[in-house]
């Protein structure tokens, strides 16, 4: 299948200001592309592209003042088949983990497992190991926390959405990792497009979604506590510890979000874009 998308935002700023962005479709996914993901500027401003250090592919503009959008409008081909499910999938003790995977085991920003470790541990220490504890993880959370976007706040971790029993997905992603950290099961965090294909209408607004990855096995799986069921169309932006590496912008001075937008469809069905 073929899937469109794409964002548009415009921000206004006092004074030429620099960004960070991570916008651009993560490298595992660059081969998938069909029509490229170029990042449009308007006014132009130049752009200049590198890899921060949990892999991304991210972009460095100065921003003039004034009025200043970003957008893309991009075609992917996908697969079409949902996420997998491997109910086989084993946990590893700590000491077996490979090298790489032993950062997402530690509390981070938004992942405050300090806080989380006993309730863990009395919760699901007594259960199945693998995919099914990340799986009653999922359960847990999603039935834990009430979705609504005026529940959004930049600076809640997973400690507080634990007990705020309030959130977006964001805040599903990082109670979820920081659960499974505390049980040694690395956790990431990641964030992208995530469409309504396949799933029943009526239809919320767009955003940019967030799920997360564990590591069983000998691979890492997608885990998605917000949705909580296996999904088709995930387009994935970035990954890292939690919210906090994978900010789709980053800006370095004073300025207003004026208008966002996100897009994503499937491109024989989906309506006609302005």
């Amino acid at each position: 299948m073929l899937i469109r998308f794409g964002f548009g935002m415009e921000y206004a700023f006092q004074a030429p200001t620099p960004m960070i962005l991570t916008l651009k479709v993560h490298s595992s996914r660059a081969s998938d592309l069909v029509q490229m993901d170029h990042l449009q500027t308007a006014p132009y401003a130049e752009q200049r592209a590198y890899t921060d250090l949990f892999g991304n592919p991210c972009i460095r503009v100065l921003a003039p003042a004034g009025s200043f959008t970003l957008s893309t409008d991009a075609i992917i081909r996908d697969s079409g088949q949902t996420d997998v499910v491997a109910r086989h999938a084993v946990q590893w003790p700590v000491d077996q983990l490979p090298d790489e995977a032993l950062v997402f085991l530690l509390a981070s920003r938004y992942c405050d497992t300090e806080h989380l470790a006993n309730f863990a541990w009395q919760r699901f220490g007594n259960g199945p190991t693998g995919w099914d504890r990340v799986q009653a993880v999922c359960d847990f959370v999603h039935h834990h926390i009430e979705f609504g976007y005026p529940h959004a706040r930049a600076t809640r971790t997973a400690w507080e959405a634990h007990n705020e029993r309030r959130g977006v997905c964001r805040d599903y992603a990082h109670l979820a990792i920081a659960l499974c950290r505390c049980l040694n099961i690395p956790a990431r965090y990641c964030t992208g497009y995530l469409g309504d294909m396949g799933t029943p209408p009526p239809y919320g607004p767009m955003d940019f979604a967030a799920w997360f990855e564990v590591y069983l096995g000998d691979r890492w799986y997608t885990f998605d506590a917000r949705n909580n069921t296996p999904r088709i169309g995930r387009i994935l932006i970035a990954r890292g510890r939690d919210a906090c590496d994978v900010p789709i912008s980053s800006t370095f001075g004073p300025n207003v979000l004026q208008r966002f937008v996100v897009r994503t469809d499937e491109l024989a069905d989906g309506p006609p874009w302005p």
